[in-house]
């Protein structure tokens, strides 16, 4: 759960920092919440960090989602209150928010307060607490124990989405500043504001527990006792659990998952999450040229490789950004939909094209042959991805001569950040529901922009979407459909395939919602 960089002035108290950057339903009357109810879940990889400072990856930020609770909380699609009382409007021409806290305790019984919030955004950008956060924010101004203002350096349209990510949780000050750099790394160095506390977690191990929070605001529609979590990265594996009962929820991918589709349990979510190829143009001299970059994305056969590949469901990308994460302003028109309608070429099979562009791009570079690795996470998906593409683009381009390197997610993020590469398989998912979670890693001076593809013409597009057009939709959107269309035809970043993850649920599971950035919410969900 990375964030990518933003830009938001905060103003402090004392001080003035640039900052880079759940309402409520019925509650179920269930005699079942009286009993234990525990859910048996997995993930592909294992927990880095319970440290809302330092979370980077999805493992991480779905425990802490689970455990704590920011100013707001997605049930499903549906932005809520949590720490807050309300969704908040903002005032000063859309540059100043002030939230109102509810009563809440920390799983200690201690009061949540706004100190906690400003504590947390200032530990962030702390450089000894060597956050991949920092670049979002700095500061924080608490008018009292239950207010806290937040003044923009100009709006953004997106900041109320933007406060479900982790990074802007609230963090219990005074046992942080106890525990030191033992905060996060185990639960018994951790405290709850959310649903659910942690336990069992040694901070290595493949298995995790999270037991309900007895001290949590919202309680009462809390039904589930209990989640059980371990780590499983061998679908096989995943589904014979499933089928003895130690799993309630198992994830599938390729013809396991095909053939499981239609079966009792079977479910297929489409994610906003999407898989995208990186070119390290300062590593690889021929990735500097935008043919050989083009010829890469038309000599993929993406429709060949969902179907037949892949096989859980997974949809062809068009570009980088997901479908059905946004529409344009006052239309039905999909935002993704609208990206395509110029990038369909570009990601389209195209044999004849392709080798053509790769033929041209290697006289250009002045060089006949190019040897490079493809790096990956050690997952049954990613491994089949390597592999298809390793053997689809050295059939089609002569000289090419391609490597695997799979490692696990941690690995790959590391040599990703230090640009330690020469191909990489990436992956994103939405920290809230705007293509600006997408476009901004891929401006020049991001540090997510692993591949290191530079476009000034884009860095514009993308200064205008977040500074003069912020406050117009249309000109904001308009801006960022071209944006994305010159990234994907220039091949800055390839686009793959947009996940959609085939699983099998346990059917006595009922009201388990998913966000727009991929995490579970379990309040509310029950067993019968």
């Amino acid at each position: 759960m990375k964030t990518q960089q933003k830009w938001l002035v905060v103003a402090a108290a004392a001080l003035t920092f640039v900052l880079t950057a759940c309402g409520t339903q019925s509650s179920k009357d269930s005699s079942s919440s009286s009993k234990q109810q525990v859910w048996h879940r997995m993930e592909a990889d294992v927990l880095q960090t319970l440290d809302p400072s330092k979370a980077s990856e999805g493992v991480s930020g779905q425990a802490i989602i689970d455990t704590m609770n920011g100013l707001y909380k997605y049930y499903g699609h549906d932005l809520q209150p949590a720490m807050a009382t309300k969704i908040v409007k903002p005032t000063n021409n859309g540059l100043t928010y002030t939230f109102t806290l509810r009563n809440a305790k920390w799983s200690d019984g201690t009061p949540v307060t706004a100190q906690d919030f400003v504590f947390a955004w200032q530990r962030t950008v702390d450089p000894a607490t060597k956050s991949t956060q920092a670049n979002m924010y700095s500061g924080i101004k608490a008018i009292n124990d239950k207010t806290i203002e937040v003044t923009l350096e100009h709006p953004i349209p997106y900041f109320n989405s933007l406060l479900n990510n982790v990074a802007f949780f609230p963090q219990p000050a005074k046992k942080v500043k106890a525990w030191g750099a033992k905060y996060g790394t185990k639960s018994q160095y951790t405290l709850s504001n959310g649903a659910f506390k942690s336990k069992g977690w040694t901070g290595t191990g493949d298995k995790w527990t999270e037991v309900k929070n007895t001290n949590y605001w919202n309680k009462k529609n809390v039904h589930l006792t209990q989640i059980d979590v371990q780590v499983v990265k061998d679908t096989n594996t995943a589904l014979d659990l499933y089928r003895t009962g130690k799993l309630d929820d198992a994830n599938l991918t390729g013809q396991l998952a095909a053939q499981q589709k239609g079966k009792t349990g079977y479910v297929a979510t489409k994610r906003a999450r999407t898989y995208f190829l990186e070119l390290n143009e300062n590593k690889v001299p021929a990735f500097k040229n935008t043919k050989i970059r083009q010829a890469i994305s038309m000599a993929i056969n993406r429709d060949s490789f969902v179907k037949n590949v892949l096989a859980d469901g997974s949809i062809v990308a068009r570009g980088i950004t997901p479908a059905d994460l946004s529409q344009l302003p006052d239309s039905s028109t999909d935002y993704a939909t609208a990206v395509a309608k110029n990038t369909k070429a570009i990601t389209t099979y195209n044999k004849k094209k392709a080798q053509t562009l790769w033929a041209e791009g290697l006289k250009e570079v002045g060089t006949k042959t190019v040897d490079v690795e493809l790096l990956g996470d050690d997952v049954d998906a990613v491994k089949a991805t390597q592999e298809y593409l390793q053997g689809a683009l050295q059939e089609n381009f002569p000289g090419l001569k391609i490597s695997i390197a799979s490692v696990p997610a941690k690995n790959r993020q590391q040599r990703a950040a230090t640009h330690d590469f020469d191909m990489v398989l990436s992956t994103w998912g939405a920290d809230y529901p705007d293509p600006n979670t997408y476009l901004d890693l891929f401006t020049s001076n991001s540090e997510y922009n692993h591949g290191q593809w530079q476009n000034a013409d884009y860095d514009k597009l993308m200064a205008k979407s977040n500074g003069a057009d912020a406050n117009n939709p249309t000109a904001r959107f308009k801006d960022m459909t071209e944006a994305e269309q010159l990234l994907v035809n220039q091949a800055g970043a390839i686009p793959l395939y947009q996940l959609v993850a085939a699983r099998m649920v346990n059917p006595k599971i009922h009201d388990l919602k998913t966000s727009p950035g991929n995490s579970f919410n379990f309040v509310y969900a029950y067993l019968k």
